[in-house]
Order: C-alpha cells, then structure tokens, then sequence
C-alpha cells in the first residue's frame, strides 16, 4: 500500500510541472511542431544571397547583353577596302581596253651569214658601231619609226662569245625622230651563275632578261642567246604602226664576260 501511494504522489507531482519551472525555457518555442516547421521553411527566402553570386549574376546578364549587341550589328568594312577594290578593278579594265586597241604584231624576218669576217671590217670604219656591253648589262637601242620607211633593219655580230638579243616594240607615239641607246644593269638574282661559254643551241631563253610590264610594249622577239660570234644575226620587220622598235643586246647572264658587239641598224622602204 505504501508503494502505491507514494507512485501515485510521484504522479501528482510530475503533472504539476510546466515549461515555466525551467528557466530560458518558453512555451511559445515549442507551440508548433517540428514537422510543421520542415513545412513551412522556404530555403530561397532563408538563406540570404552572398556578394559572389550577385557579382556572377551581374557578369552573365553583361555578357548575355554584349553578345546580343554583336549579332545585331553588322561587321563594316575597314576604311579604303571598297575603294581599293573599285581602283584595281578599274586599272584593269583600263590595261585590258589599251591592249586590245593594239593589232597583233607579225614575226619579223630573220637570218644568219657566213659573212662575220667582212661585216665586223666593215662596221670598224663606222662610228659607234662597235661597242662594249659589260657583264651584267643590257644594251637597248631605241629605233623610232619615221615616215619615209616602211620597216626596220639590223645585223651584228660578236668576239669569242654569245650575245642575248630580243626585239620589243613601244606604242607610245614617236616625240623623238633619232636613234639613242640605252645601258641598263641587271638585278636578276640569276646573274650569280657563271656563263657557259662555247656554242649554245638556239632556244636556250636568256634568264637575264623579261618581258617589260608596261601596258604599250608588245614583244616581237623574246630575248635569246644568239651564237653571233660564229655567223652574223640579221632581220627584219615592217612597221605596225607609229611607235619605237626596241632592241635589246643581253649580257646580263655573264658573270665574268665583257662582250664585244658589232652592229648597225637601218631603214628600207
């Protein structure tokens, strides 16, 4: 009896006992649930939004409005493109026009002689028709045409070696009626190689020489190396038109040679 009674105390004690009996402790801490309060948490709205993140947002709206910038402006051209272009394509046309208003030029006539002995003595009495051209040079003689000929002449010969010789033809219109010569000095990169001296087949092109870039000049014979030493080299051409007959006598192939020339140029009718 006296276990009964004092379980039964113990009972009416511990009911008596409140939150309020333990100090820090409120009632109004423990009033809702803790599977209420899973419930109603909202991790968006509790967790405050740290600067790095602002900051990576701020860096991808940014870049996200750059982009659209770009892909709606369109890339220009850069200053002087068009122009350019327009410039060139005109100079063209223009170099095209010029070249089709000029008639084809016919192949001159050519020939070669035994006769080398008696031409070489013959142009030593003539002044100016025996000549040097120096290794690496070129010789151009400048023939205007002249109305009372209808076609130009020529003939040389050479000393102990070869000579390249070729025969272009300048449309500009004739403002000086002489004869000049011209001496001019290679900058082919080939003029290093040392010339191969003895007899040469007919065909082998001379390095030393090009064709001129100039929209008036029309080529009438390219520039050959011509075995003038052996027999004399002669020909000639009859007049397409106004303009001046240039004749190139080429050494620019020599590293070591000077070549003695023998030569005359003349009209006929």
């Amino acid at each position: 009896m006296e276990r009964v009674e004092a379980t039964s105390e113990l009972q009416s004690r511990l009911s008596s006992l409140s939150f309020s009996s333990f100090p820090g402790v409120t009632s109004n801490q423990c009033d809702t649930s803790p599977v209420e309060s899973l419930q109603n948490t909202d991790l968006s709205k509790s967790q405050p939004q740290t600067d790095d993140q602002a900051d990576m947002e701020e860096i991808e709206e940014d870049s996200g409005q750059r982009s659209e910038g770009n892909e709606e402006a369109p890339a220009e051209p850069a200053p002087g493109e068009a122009g350019e272009e327009n410039n060139s394509t005109g100079s063209c046309q223009l170099s095209t026009e010029m070249k089709t208003q000029m008639p084809p030029l016919e192949p001159p006539t050519t020939w070669t002689s035994a006769t080398l002995k008696e031409l070489k003595a013959k142009l030593r009495t003539e002044p100016d028709s025996v000549v040097t051209v120096y290794r690496g040079d070129i010789m151009t003689v400048h023939v205007p045409t002249v109305p009372e000929a209808k076609k130009v002449s020529w003939e040389f010969a050479t000393d102990g070696y070869d000579i390249g010789f070729g025969i272009y033809f300048d449309w500009t219109p004739v403002t000086n009626r002489s004869i000049t010569v011209h001496i001019s000095e290679s900058s082919d990169d080939e003029d290093e190689e040392e010339e191969l001296e003895g007899p040469v087949s007919n065909g082998d092109v001379e390095k030393g020489s090009k064709t001129q870039t100039s929209s008036n000049l029309a080529e009438i014979l390219p520039v050959y190396r011509q075995d003038s030493h052996l027999s004399v080299f002669g020909g000639s051409h009859d007049f397409p038109g106004e303009g001046t007959y240039m004749l190139k006598f080429d050494n620019s192939y020599s590293l070591w040679r000077n070549k003695t020339l023998y030569y005359r140029v003349y009209y006929s009718a």
